[in-house]
């Protein structure tokens, strides 16, 4: 289905800290560059029609101000939108919010970055399940969505089969995706130093026995 290495070489993932409005936050960042013109891979990204060929059925009022709602997953609000440059809305899922920041970024005429924080607020809630999970709990999300999208570029256009992609992470080359998906991001926790080297490793064992199941 995917070339394993190559995808997770493909991705480079950060750990960072900001302050936003609503206080003091700590980020996870994907980023990926694609063969694609910058307004191909921004239609690909917002685009309604397009969204649900890689990722989730998409509605709502998509400009900024308006509400978007991701199919059995999160919504929010658009905050801000500069087409084809970047995008900005809240993330609520499960009763608790956080926050996307999309930009996109030609590298020639036909090679687009993507790259994608996710920020959430630090309190005790988010310090107790970053310890316990680490950045992976986000990122390696993120490491599978950025797989479908992956798949879709290089296509024919095609939708992505769901269920295709639903077995493939459950087989055996799907779990070790996760396991070095989540290698490299408690890597990037302790380069952040966000955690020690032992308080990684373990929250990257739970978050990778989280995705497959074990």
């Amino acid at each position: 289905m995917i070339d394993v290495v190559q995808q997770i070489n493909a991705v480079r993932r950060q750990v960072g800290a900001r302050v936003i409005e609503a206080g003091e936050a700590r980020t996870v960042v994907v980023s990926q560059t694609y063969p694609v013109a910058v307004e191909d891979l921004w239609d690909a990204c917002t685009n309604p029609e397009r969204l649900p060929r890689w990722f989730l059925p998409l509605s709502g009022d998509l400009k900024e101000g308006g509400h978007y709602q991701l199919e059995g997953n999160a919504g929010g609000t658009i905050e801000r939108c500069d087409p084809p440059k970047s995008f900005a809305a809240t993330w609520e899922y499960g009763g608790g919010m956080s926050w996307i920041e999309v930009r996109l970024a030609p590298e020639g005429d036909e090679r687009t970055t993507l790259r994608l924080e996710h920020i959430a607020l630090v309190d005790d809630e988010g310090l107790s399940f970053w310890a316990q999970y680490g950045p992976g709990a986000t990122g390696v999300g993120w490491d599978l969505g950025l797989i479908g999208l992956a798949l879709y570029l290089s296509g024919d256009g095609a939708a992505v089969d769901p269920k295709a992609v639903e077995a493939w992470t459950t087989s055996d080359e799907g779990k070790r995706f996760v396991t070095l998906a989540s290698e490299r991001w408690r890597d990037a926790n302790v380069a952040a130093g966000t955690a020690d080297e032992a308080g990684a490793q373990a929250a990257a064992d739970r978050t990778t026995a989280f995705y497959t199941g074990a």
